[in-house]
């Protein structure tokens, strides 16, 4: 009976866990790296060493993009908003100068999902409860502020996102306060009056054709890659222009997207160093 006691003490011993602070950490966190950084500002094109070095250099801002997979019209793929974040956020962390950019969050309310409603009743659309792109991004915004961001930033490209993410940046500033890391939420990032106004002034005036698509979308994903928006096939069919504008030559589209970027990145980091500084 002792033994079968003692048996049972030494296995239940075994299998309980054991403290944190007795599992060593492999590897040290503190390795060095033994290779030059790549210059990327986006985490996930990152090594976990590049990252940790960006932060202790001063890149202590991290940006959180928001997009969406949604029903875009005839002619541009369902990740519209994602490639123009590839884009847009891309710039603006670079004009920022101390920021990094979290992976661009694809799943965000595109409306109910049964009954499907809003873009739900297209195909292709994928949609997720706004309790559930809350809850994403209290997880993620919470990763960063575990690594030493010392500020976290909200932007989105849909209009969707932006009930959402202004919430989450409330209830994570008043449950963040005096911790050291602040949240904000940066509605100018989407004004697209604004943006609507500044190709007016460069010449381009659209009449909308109820497609779900317009010059700045189309333009700005043609600076990532020309085959979302169709390009070929649209030349081929002679429907390469949107709203009564020529998108051809495609050379001259994608520079006056370039223009625009670097626009709305400028109001968006001044909004950004604005929220900080209050």
């Amino acid at each position: 009976m002792i033994r079968t006691l003692v048996g049972m003490v030494v296995v239940l011993a075994l299998l309980a866990p054991r403290e944190a602070s007795a599992q060593p950490t492999s590897p040290d966190p503190n390795t060095p790296r033994p290779i030059g950084a790549y210059d990327s500002v986006f985490l996930e094109e990152l090594t976990w060493m590049e990252v940790r070095d960006a932060i202790r250099s001063g890149k202590t801002t991290a940006i959180i993009p928001t997009g969406g997979i949604e029903q875009n019209g005839p002619y541009l793929a369902t990740g519209k908003h994602n490639y123009i974040l590839e884009a847009t956020a891309d710039r603006i962390a670079r004009d920022l100068g101390d920021a990094l950019v979290a992976p661009i969050v694809p799943f965000v309310p595109e409306g109910n999902i049964d009954p499907p409603t809003g873009h739900m009743r297209y195909p292709g659309t994928i949609s997720v409860r706004p309790e559930t792109f809350r809850a994403l991004l209290i997880d993620i915004a919470g990763s960063l502020r575990a690594h030493g961001f010392e500020h976290v930033v909200l932007i989105g490209d849909s209009g969707g996102n932006q009930e959402g993410m202004k919430e989450v940046a409330e209830a994570l500033g008043a449950e963040w306060a005096g911790s050291g890391t602040t949240i904000h939420y940066i509605p100018s990032y989407y004004d697209n009056s604004r943006w609507i106004e500044w190709l007016a002034a460069h010449g381009v005036t659209e009449v909308d054709q109820g497609l779900h698509d317009d010059v700045r979308h189309s333009a700005i994903m043609m600076t990532v890659d020309p085959t979302t928006v169709r390009m070929p096939q649209r030349i081929e069919k002679g429907l390469f222009s949107i709203n009564g504008v020529k998108l051809a030559p495609a050379e001259r589209t994608i520079a006056l997207a370039e223009d625009l970027i670097a626009y709305q990145s400028s109001v968006t980091v001044a909004a950004i160093r604005k929220s900080i500084g209050n």
